[in-house]
């Protein structure tokens, strides 16, 4: 199991992220806020926790006016808050019940992310794949060497994105990372390109582990995952509440699913399975339960 929403959890716990940083900005005020979230998704059932670095980047912190050696220190720390609520998770079960020990995954989002206009749900940047390389380079960089197990490429709208980061990630021979794109509808990423093509895309790396959707209403993975079956590679879910992100009001609309239903994607392909936007702890509680019974 994946964890569930970052932000939006943080908020639930009285977090203002009307802010620049969006969720990064609590690294600053409050990240022992951000170690017990991570600590409640594992209590919940999660096998890998995401940092708080979605939406950080150097020209972001810059803009916040941090310089590039504290906003390094600042994604570092992403990462060892990720850590600490896992040990501290790992070190309270003596038997562990049977669970795995739990991975950080450092978290990687698109361009359109860090811009914080929703233009992660379009892609459409006009930049070329250099541009976006050098964009994801030194956050990258900085990640490459943190105590994360993995890093997470989410919310990639187009496959020309995808292919900068997987050219990118090949610098860091060290890395492996999954690739998750968001989704328009039941065939297409945010961009236009169908899903099957990009995450056939996969296939061209072997630091890629995983390939998926995620902040993607939920009533369309089950067609999404059934047009990649071809791929060699795990596949992975973790889609919002069902609510979609207005940008420029800067808030959420609409009513969230009546049911996240792991099993329903579990049995059209998906291994990794999780919560994105507005998911909570009780959501990963409720699908890890419902698969394990559904495995049995």
């Amino acid at each position: 199991m994946l964890d569930g929403a970052l932000a939006t959890e943080l908020e639930r716990h009285g977090a203002d992220l009307n802010h620049e940083l969006w969720s990064a900005r609590m690294l600053i005020e409050a990240p022992e806020m951000i170690r017990q979230v991570s600590y409640d998704y594992l209590v919940a059932g999660a096998d890998i926790i995401s940092t708080a670095t979605y939406q950080a980047s150097f020209d972001g912190f810059e803009e916040a006016g941090i310089d590039r050696v504290r906003a390094g220190n600042l994604m570092q720390l992403s990462v060892d808050l990720a850590v600490l609520a896992r040990e501290a998770f790992w070190s309270s079960y003596d038997n562990h019940f049977g669970r795995l020990r739990p991975l950080v995954a450092a978290s990687i989002g698109s361009y359109g992310a860090c811009l914080a206009d929703g233009s992660e749900y379009h892609g459409d940047y006009g930049l070329d794949k250099k541009a976006l390389m050098d964009f994801h380079r030194p956050r990258m960089s900085e990640l490459a060497k943190s105590d994360a197990d993995l890093l997470a490429f989410e919310t990639i709208p187009s496959k020309l994105e995808a292919e900068a980061l997987i050219e990118l990630l090949a610098e860091f021979p060290q890395c492996k990372a999954w690739l998750s794109f968001s989704c328009r509808d039941e065939q297409q990423v945010c961009h236009g390109e169908t899903f099957a093509e990009c995450a056939a895309m996969a296939e061209t790396s072997k630091q890629i582990i995983a390939v998926g959707i995620n902040c993607t209403s939920p009533q369309y993975l089950v067609s999404l995952l059934q047009s990649a079956q071809d791929t060699n590679k795990p596949l992975m879910v973790y889609p919002n509440s069902g609510e979609q992100w207005l940008a420029d009001e800067k808030c959420w609309s609409g009513t969230s699913a009546e049911a996240l239903t792991a099993t329903a994607w579990h049995d059209a392909g998906a291994r990794m399975i999780g919560g994105c936007c507005r998911t909570t702890p009780e959501d990963i509680t409720r699908m890890r339960t419902e698969l394990l019974a559904h495995l049995e």
